[in-house]
């Protein structure tokens, strides 16, 4: 990955009349007898990709069987080069290569995502380049991303048609009277389009976002669109939407359906909650303990990420938030996307990898998501800061769910009862402790408990024995992992 990032910063820049930056990539191919080879953009020609270079100019005649593939770049997709241009993606396939590692997705619309997702639909294994390398490879390419990310999804004969959901087709029986006004309006407000809604060029620019589509001379919403604008996206999408709940101390429950367009949803939220989330926990078990107001900050990330990456095509689930005296859920249907696991996720340092580009450029311009992450390092460190234990992905299928705790006491009251009346008084402080972190070593765990290393092991076997960690390593690289 190091030497890819190394070799992209040779890449050569065509010049250009229309203005257009070119990305900056490297690729490097490690082949089963351990030769390396590289290539960068335009290395050879201006304009050639770097994937190109390397496997049709520089080892057309070699066999790359067992070869592993590093690009900064996501392989350009099926039909996004024109007619007749065969696509990166296409090249590695051919090429019989059966492991890639990406750097970043390439934002422009027409291959977003879809040059994986070719890569994944024909056996290759596909893995993400680490987070901090992802970040070296935006900066270099902050020019292309920024121009790739406003530039139009232009409609081309393509020898193949590559999608990532059935939602970025059409809806025939809907029209631009099903979008709601006011979502519009707050879209166009917040990402500063200075085009009227009601506009040709607001509509167009929605065309080229793949949230209109042209049908028989005439514009109708997408399906992404319908959800993202629709007045009721849920007559066409039953699957649209958050439930909400509210459970009280008291044993009141309050609910609220959200069914309104996608990008209302958050503000709707929040309101909601903003005279709530205080009088939900029941302090007369906490008297002694200052247990912080959630901002709802915190809440806001996990929302729009189960609105913006979940999986659409599970029609008969729909993402849920559950508020409890001692935790907030966040349930999102279907997996993490592949190749990101559970416990990267876990960990909190996940690559950067969208599943639905186009709701997630929609709300990166209105400044309610990241523009390419899903703001896990912010979620731990403002658990951090509140004095809150880290949050917990879960998955229980068909929900990926994010659980946010409420109190340090209350990731104790969450164990299953039997659980927590197995462990010793000094065994719940140790649990509350390790509750505040992802992955601790036996040393860390005594040093913070101020117990000899022997019972600070006997403690975490306890909790791996429980299925409250996993140990990992063996010897002095013994770690165990929390959750």
């Amino acid at each position: 990955m190091e030497k890819a990032i190394g070799v992209m910063r040779q890449s050569v820049h065509e010049p250009r009349q229309d203005g257009k930056v070119s990305p900056s990539v490297g690729a490097v191919i490690y082949k089963p007898d351990g030769t390396v080879e590289t290539a960068c953009r335009g290395e050879l020609r201006y304009g050639d990709h770097g994937e190109f270079t390397l496997l049709e100019r520089k080892n057309a005649a070699y066999r790359l069987d067992g070869s592993v593939l590093f690009a900064t770049l996501e392989p350009c997709a099926p039909g996004s080069r024109g007619h007749l241009k065969l696509s990166c993606a296409e090249r590695i396939v051919q090429a019989r290569i059966k492991e890639v590692w990406v750097g970043i997705e390439d934002p422009d619309p027409k291959v977003d995502r879809k040059g994986i997702k070719h890569l994944q639909d024909n056996g290759v294994v596909v893995h993400m380049f680490d987070r901090d390398l992802q970040e070296i490879v935006r900066e270099v390419n902050r020019d292309f991303i920024v121009q790739a990310l406003e530039r139009a999804a232009e409609a081309q004969k393509k020898p193949k048609t590559l999608t990532l959901s059935q939602f970025e087709g059409s809806v025939v029986a809907a029209d631009m009277r099903d979008f709601s006004a006011d979502a519009l309006k707050k879209y166009g407000t917040v990402a500063k389009i200075p085009d009227a809604t009601n506009s040709e060029a607001f509509q167009r620019r929605l065309l080229q976002q793949g949230l209109l589509k042209e049908e028989r001379e005439r514009l109708v919403p997408s399906g992404f669109g319908l959800l993202l604008f629709g007045n009721s996206p849920r007559d066409v999408m039953p699957q649209a939407g958050l439930l909400a709940t509210i459970h009280y101390p008291s044993g009141k429950d309050e609910t609220r359906d959200f069914d309104g367009p996608l990008v209302l949803i958050p503000d709707l939220v929040e309101k909601w909650l903003t005279d709530k989330l205080p009088s939900t926990i029941d302090r007369s078990r906490m008297q002694r303990q200052i247990i912080p107001d959630l901002p709802f900050e915190l809440i806001r990330e996990p929302v729009v990420n189960a609105l913006v990456h979940r999986n659409y095509d599970i029609a008969g689930a729909k993402c849920q938030l559950v508020v409890t005296p001692d935790t907030i859920a966040v349930k999102s249907p279907g997996r993490p996307i592949p190749p990101i696991t559970l416990e990267q996720l876990q960990d909190f340092n996940a690559p950067m990898l969208s599943r639905n580009p186009v709701l997630h450029y929609v709300f990166a311009r209105m400044e309610l998501a990241e523009e390419r992450g899903m703001g896990l390092r912010s979620l731990k460190s403002q658990a951090s800061v509140l004095g809150l234990p880290v949050p917990k992905f879960t998955f229980g299928d068909p929900y990926l769910v994010l659980t946010l705790y409420r109190s340090k006491a209350g990731v104790e009251r969450t164990l299953a009862p039997k659980i927590l009346a197995s462990l010793s008084k000094a065994e719940r402080e140790g649990w509350q402790w390790l509750s505040m972190k992802t992955t601790v070593t036996s040393t860390e765990y005594a040093s913070a408990m101020g117990v000899p290393n022997r019972t600070a092991l006997h403690h975490l076997k306890r909790f791996t024995d429980l299925g409250l960690l996993q140990r990992t390593g063996s010897g002095p690289a013994t770690k165990y992992r929390v959750g």
